[in-house]
């Protein structure tokens, strides 16, 4: 087919018909004014709606140069739709909820840990107005953020003293600063471990001026390594628990009991990073056990560092406890104000800790922990129960199975340990031909539901994990929409019920 003859507008080749087009623009004004545009005026202000529709002109005009514009695109209504979609999208929130059927509770990409309910309530008394952040109600002075959570740490933990941050990197890059700047810190080599992020313990050893020395071997390191090793340089024998992975097999290693009494014996500081934390003995729950810091205090750690939001249940934050000497010369580094928890994470925090005051109530309380002891059986009856309506929104190019699943506590705490779970598996039934294509499209599909769903891809397979749908309406919620994204009919309406002859 011909190309119609090009011309030139505004010094750049377009098609023949790009001038009528380009005429056919209003200006900014004008279509300011227009009625339903002028609406969004006065709810959202000149400066948004303004620029949006600016926005949308500026493509229009490329379109038309470029022979890409339909002239229905330049009716008014049509105008206005853009015009409204443009505000709505600008104002849409980037963060925003999905459903986690992943089968990864702490899911890192996810959130990490739900905060409760309690905690929630919390937030919105405390930031909806002014409060006693760093001011002593008791004597009317000035008062230190700290001491809000302090005596919950103190009394849950059993340390001296305790302070905070605004994660666990933090913590650990605070507490070698303020320990063991321009000197040595001995770790062994066992434990040189890599998060997420690129967290890596020699870089963050490096980063706090501290002098990494490795002892031992990758498999096994003994107490008469971390001892040969001590110079008049040392300042702190450290332990990093290897949360994020297992070495197994011929291995040997230090607990923190035998190095605590080999640093306090040459007048050292000892420290660990439990990196995850517990709070409490996760093996009375059900689930793979955990070091706690009351055990590593108890044990004569005089530093131990742990996360906030990962089994902990709570924000992000950093915590550090131990002894009063110790936490204080980590107070007082210059580096902790640029570390220091804001005043929103530090309510959630003071909220989620106050809940493990009544342990009897923790796995009803606590989200994450309610979310990590549900029962399997309970899982697979709700997949029975969603499994009927999926399949017959889907139709029958796809096959909807309730299957028995292997979720994850954390990706990167106790990654290695399996949770025993249920869920829905999806696949085409045509088989493998095409079932790559088909899989992500229908991923695709289900990311981009008002509240996004997340599953995970595995064996020519989509596999829905239900451990962390706590209402089945979550999920059913998003048919319709679903419905929508695949291009399926609506859902026809029950028929009522024949009334009985008389």
């Amino acid at each position: 087919m011909d190309r119609p003859e090009e011309s030139v507008v505004d010094g750049s080749k377009a098609p023949a018909d790009a001038p009528a087009l380009l005429k056919r623009l209003p200006s900014v004004d004008r279509l300011l004014r227009q009625p339903p545009v002028a609406a969004l005026l006065a709810e959202h202000g000149h400066t948004l709606v303004a620029g949006q529709a600016r926005a949308l002109l500026d493509a229009l005009r490329e379109a038309a140069r470029a022979d890409r514009l339909a002239p229905g695109q330049l009716e008014p209504e049509a105008l206005a739709r853009e015009v409204a979609a443009r505000v709505a999208a600008r104002l849409a929130p980037r963060m925003r909820p999905v459903l986690n059927l992943t089968g990864t509770v702490i899911h890192t990409n996810l959130g990490r840990a739900l905060l409760a309910p309690q905690a929630l309530a919390h937030l919105q008394a405390v930031m909806s107005g002014p409060n006693n952040l760093e001011y002593d109600l008791a004597d009317g002075g000035r008062g230190d953020r700290d001491s809000l959570v302090e005596d919950l740490l103190c009394e849950l933990t059993g340390a001296e003293a305790a302070t905070v941050v605004n994660n666990n990197a933090a913590a650990v890059l605070l507490t070698l600063a303020a320990l063991a700047r321009g000197r040595e810190v001995i770790v062994s080599r066992g434990e040189l471990v890599e998060i997420g992020g690129a967290f890596r313990m020699p870089d963050v050893m490096a980063a706090a001026g501290a002098e990494l020395v490795e002892v031992g071997t990758t498999n096994r390191t003994h107490p008469r390594d971390y001892a040969a090793a001590i110079t008049e340089r040392t300042a702190l024998l450290m332990k990093v628990h290897t949360s994020n992975y297992q070495v197994q097999g011929f291995t040997a290693s230090v607990d923190e009991a035998e190095l605590a009494a080999i640093a306090h014996a040459r007048g050292l500081p000892m420290a660990t990073d439990l990196g995850s934390g517990s709070l409490i003995d996760l093996a009375a729950y059900g689930l793979p056990r955990e070091p706690t810091p009351q055990e590593k205090l108890a044990a004569g750690c005089d530093v131990v560092t742990f996360s906030g939001d990962k089994l902990l249940g709570g924000p992000q934050a950093g915590l550090i406890v131990g002894r009063r000497d110790a936490i204080e010369r980590i107070r007082r580094f210059p580096m902790k104000r640029a570390l220091r928890m804001s005043k929103l994470p530090l309510a959630a925090l003071e909220a989620t800790l106050r809940l493990y005051l009544r342990p009897e109530r923790l796995a009803r309380d606590l989200p994450t922990l309610r979310l990590l002891t549900r029962p399997a059986d309970e899982i697979a009856a709700q997949a029975r129960r969603l499994a009927p309506a999926l399949a017959e929104l889907l139709g029958p190019g796809w096959t909807v199975e309730v299957v028995g699943l292997q979720g994850q506590i954390g990706s990167g705490s106790l990654p290695v340990e399996r949770l025993p779970s249920a869920g829905l598996a999806l696949a085409p039934a045509t088989g493998r031909k095409g079932a790559g294509r088909a899989l992500d499209g229908l991923a695709d599909a289900l990311r981009s539901l008002p509240v996004p769903v997340i599953g995970r891809i595995a064996d020519d397979r989509l596999l829905l994990d239900l451990r962390c749908l706590d209402d089945d309406a979550r999920l059913a919620d998003q048919w319709p929409a679903l419905r929508a994204a695949l291009g399926r009919p609506p859902a026809e309406p029950p028929t009522p019920p024949q009334a009985a002859p008389r």
